[in-house]
C-alpha cells in the first residue's frame, strides 16, 4: 500500500511540478483547524515533508502542491491556498528576518501514537481520543498489561487518559461507589493486578507509572490531561509508602505517608500535601479547582493565557503553543490547573491564569524525552460531568483549546533545534 501511495505522489509531483506550493493557513481564516492537523499527519504518513511556519498566520503548514494532498484537503473541508514560488519566497524571507518572531520547522515522520486507556472507557472520559478520531489521526490503544510487559518502546508518543495512578479509583468512592460502572472498574482493576502478579491495584499502577517514566527517560514523548497529571506525580512520589485507605486496597494507609513522599521522583510537582480523606474528590493540593470556586470564577470569566516564546530561540515551547489566539477559554476537570508554588523550578509554564496564580499548561524534559501536562477535562465543555454525552467536535472545528492537544501530536515529528542558553 505504501508503494502505491508513493507512486501516486510521484505522479502528482510530475503533474503539478514544483512551480506552486500549498499553504494551509492556521489563523482565523481556517475553516477547520482540527482537521488541518489530520491532513498534516496524513501527509507525513505518506512520506511528504511538511514545513511548520511557527507564528506565521497562526502556525500555518506549507506543503508541496500534490494532487492527492489537494484532494484530501477538499474532502476534509480544510481551507488552503495555492502559492507561486515568488509568494513562497516572500514568506520565507519574512520569517528569516531576525527581527521577526517566526521560524520554520520541518516535520519529517509521523510518530507512532499510543493512548493508555482502559476497557469499557466511557465517551466522556477523554478529550484526546475525541480529537484524534475527529482529526482522523490513527492511534493504538494500550493498557496496563502492555506497559508492564515492556511494549512502550514500540511507540513514539503516549497519552494517558484521565487515569488515577494512585490506585484510589479516581477518588470516586464517596459519590459513585454504588454505581455499576464504578463497581466494574474496581473489579476489572483488581483482576488485572492479580493476573499481572500484583497484590494491590496501587502496586500495579506504580509499576505502570514507573515504566512510563522510563519510557520518557529513554526518549519518549508523554502527554496527559486532567487527573492523569497530578495523580501520576503523586504515585511516583509515594513509591516507598502506602497512601491508600482500606476501601481501596484492603488495608489502611501508612500513618507517615506524607513524610515519606519522595519529590525527587516526580516530573512536575514538589512539596505538595496529600488529601488523606478517602471521601474527598482530590488527591493533593496540587489542583487549583478550589481556587476557581473560592474566587467565584464563572464560565464567562475563566480564561488562561499562552506565553509568547522566541520562535528562533525556544522552538519547542513555540511549537506547543501555536494557536490563532493567545487567550483561551478555561474549562474544569478533576484536576483543573496547577498551583504555581508547587511546580518545580525547572518546569516550563506554557499557559497560566495570572489572576488565580495557577498554571494550566506545563512542559519539561526528562532524560532524552519530554512530557506535557495540560489541566482540565474537555476544552469545549466547561464542566463536563460523569455520564454527560461526548463533545461533538463538528460543532467546534476551530477550538483553540483542542489545538493545544494536537500541537503535541505533531511535536515528535519535528526536526528540532536545541534550546539555546
Amino acid at each position: 500500500m505504501r508503494y502505491i501511495f508513493l507512486l501516486f505522489f510521484l505522479t502528482s509531483i510530475s503533474f503539478k511540478g514544483y512551480s506552486t506550493q500549498i499553504i494551509i493557513p492556521m489563523d482565523d481564516s481556517q475553516s477547520d483547524h482540527l482537521k488541518a492537523y489530520g491532513i498534516a499527519f496524513w501527509a507525513l504518513e505518506n512520506s511528504v515533508t511538511i514545513e511548520w511556519l511557527l507564528n506565521y498566520r497562526g502556525g500555518s503548514f506549507l506543503v508541496p502542491h500534490l494532487r492527492a494532498l489537494e484532494e484530501e484537503l477538499v474532502l476534509r473541508n480544510v481551507k488552503y491556498e495555492v502559492l507561486a514560488d515568488g509568494q513562497v519566497n516572500q514568506i520565507r524571507n519574512q520569517i528569516a528576518n531576525p527581527e521577526v518572531n517566526m521560524e520554520i520547522v520541518q516535520l519529517e515522520k509521523a510518530p507512532k501514537i499510543a493512548v493508555y486507556t482502559p476497557r469499557g472507557k466511557q465517551p466522556w472520559d477523554d478529550a484526546v481520543t475525541l480529537v484524534l478520531e475527529y482529526a482522523e489521526i490513527p492511534y493504538e490503544k494500550i493498557y496496563d498489561s502492555a506497559i508492564v510487559m515492556g511494549m512502550l518502546p514500540k511507540y513514539d508518543w503516549l497519552h494517558l487518559h484521565h487515569e488515577d495512578f494512585t490506585g484510589q479509583y479516581g477518588k470516586f468512592y464517596s459519590a459513585y461507589r454504588s454505581f455499576p460502572w464504578y463497581q466494574q472498574q474496581v473489579e476489572d482493576a483488581e483482576a488485572d493486578a492479580k493476573m499481572l502478579g500484583f497484590k494491590k491495584v496501587s502496586e500495579l499502577k506504580l509499576a505502570v507509572a514507573t515504566n512510563i517514566k522510563n519510557f520518557v527517560i529513554g526518549g519518549g514523548f508523554l502527554f496527559t490531561m486532567c487527573s492523569g497529571t497530578d495523580s501520576f506525580d503523586v504515585a511516583l512520589a509515594a513509591h516507598e509508602t502506602d497512601i491508600c485507605e482500606q476501601m481501596f486496597d484492603g488495608d489502611g494507609s501508612d500513618p507517615k505517608c506524607q513524610e515519606k513522599l519522595d519529590y525527587t521522583n516526580t516530573f512536575a510537582f514538589e512539596d505538595f500535601k496529600l488529601e488523606r480523606d478517602p471521601l474527598m474528590y482530590e488527591y493533593s493540593n496540587i489542583d487549583g479547582t478550589d481556587i476557581h470556586r473560592q474566587q467565584r470564577v464563572t464560565e464567562s470569566t475563566d480564561k488562561f493565557t499562552l506565553f509568547d516564546f522566541s520562535a528562533k530561540w525556544d522552538i519547542v515551547p513555540t511549537m506547543l503553543t501555536q494557536c490563532h489566539t493567545t487567550v483561551i477559554d478555561g474549562f474544569m476537570g478533576q484536576t483543573t490547573d496547577f498551583r504555581k508554588d508547587l511546580i518545580k523550578p525547572n518546569v516550563l509554564i506554557l499557559g497560566e491564569n495570572k489572576a488565580l496564580e495557577t498554571a494550566r499548561y506545563l512542559h519539561g524534559e526528562m532524560g532524552q524525552g519530554t512530557w506535557t501536562f495540560y489541566g482540565g477535562h474537555d476544552p469545549e465543555d466547561y464542566e463536563h460531568k460523569v455520564g454527560d454525552p461526548p463533545t461533538d467536535l463538528n460543532l467546534h472545528p476551530n477550538s483553540p483549546g483542542y489545538r493545544l492537544i494536537l500541537n503535541n501530536i505533531l511535536f515528535p515529528a519535528a526536526k528540532k533545534k536545541k534550546r539555546k542558553t
